[in-house]
């Protein structure tokens, strides 16, 4: 893109961040002859052509999400929070726009499918990330769980710098927003909640252990197919947070779910006063993520504590 930018640390961060300037004049650009009535010049708009007005829905920040063909859940939730929380001084001008990555085979009952499916995400995020940049994104957001398919930190670390080099638009991922979040809250002992199977369990293990995060309990829901996460009925979820997680002899600081296909923030926000420690929706956590290296420090109202409270 090479626009000139808005330097500033990142809130949660304080990395250098430059957000974009996508709204250098002429915004909007005319062809001739300028605005037309009936195929002929009219007067009155002469102005437009030579000013610079922003996207109009979203003139403050403009997401670009990446996320799996087979996802159906993570723009759904994170449209929600934005709409959920609009009004002056919260989210008015925050847009999202969303390109989809190609798993044409999105199974993963076993160990060579999920290498298939790791293949074909991995294979096909180059001419996604093209096709968002496409809109003029602000800041991009990995919208997958990459501990799903790749085993620990520092292969994760390789891959989003691999992605990061393809653009000089910021990134917000996942293994980067948790730690941060988990920061925020001083948790160190945490529940994973996921839709993975027993391999991507252990890689979710290994990424927040190589964190530096103490996992002492993981449940997984074993989904074989990536567009079944979305299926996982609020009642299993409610029932692994309560019965297999946030139990006193475990003792976590937080709860921590991964797989942007499973929804989780509404219960979130819901069972936090039950069980009485943060629970950490993955979707809602990147939006807090992107959003305060954006610079937007605005209150995040129906996702739990961290989004509301940091």
């Amino acid at each position: 893109m090479n626009a000139p930018g808005r330097a500033f640390r990142g809130l949660v961060s304080a990395r250098p961040v430059v957000i974009p300037d996508v709204n250098v004049a002429p915004m909007p650009m005319l062809a001739p002859p300028g605005v037309i009535l009936n195929g002929h010049a009219v007067d009155g708009f002469r102005g437009l052509e030579h000013a610079s007005y922003p996207d109009v829905l979203s003139h403050r920040l403009k997401l670009g999400l990446l996320v799996p063909a087979t996802n159906t859940s993570m723009e759904h939730e994170l449209w929600g929070l934005i709409m959920g929380n609009r009004g002056p001084g919260r989210l008015q001008g925050v847009g999202l726009h969303a390109t989809a990555v190609s798993t044409p085979a999105p199974r993963f009952a076993n160990a060579a499918e999920l290498e298939q499916y790791k293949a074909q995400f991995l294979g096909n995020l180059r001419v996604a990330v093209e096709q968002a940049l496409l809109a003029q994104p602000q800041l991009l957001v990995m919208g997958m769980s990459l501990e799903h398919i790749i085993h620990g930190l520092g292969g994760i670390e390789h891959t989003m710098n691999q992605v990061r080099a393809m653009t000089d638009v910021p990134w917000a991922a996942w293994h980067e927003a948790a730690a941060a979040a988990l920061n925020c809250l001083g948790a160190r002992r945490i529940g994973l909640l996921t839709p993975f199977d027993r391999t991507g369990n252990d890689n979710a293990a290994r990424l927040f252990t190589d964190l530096g995060y103490e996992v002492v309990a993981s449940v997984g829901f074993s989904c074989a197919h990536a567009v079944h996460i979305a299926h996982v009925p609020e009642w299993a979820k409610e029932k692994a947070v309560l019965e297999l997680l946030a139990t006193p002899a475990h003792a976590l600081d937080a709860v921590v779910q991964c797989g942007t296909n499973m929804p989780l923030a509404a219960l979130a926000e819901r069972l936090e006063p039950i069980v009485g420690i943060p629970i950490l929706g993955i979707n809602a956590v990147m939006l807090w993520h992107a959003l305060r290296e954006a610079g937007i420090d605005a209150p995040l109202h129906g996702a739990g504590q961290l989004a509301r409270e940091f």
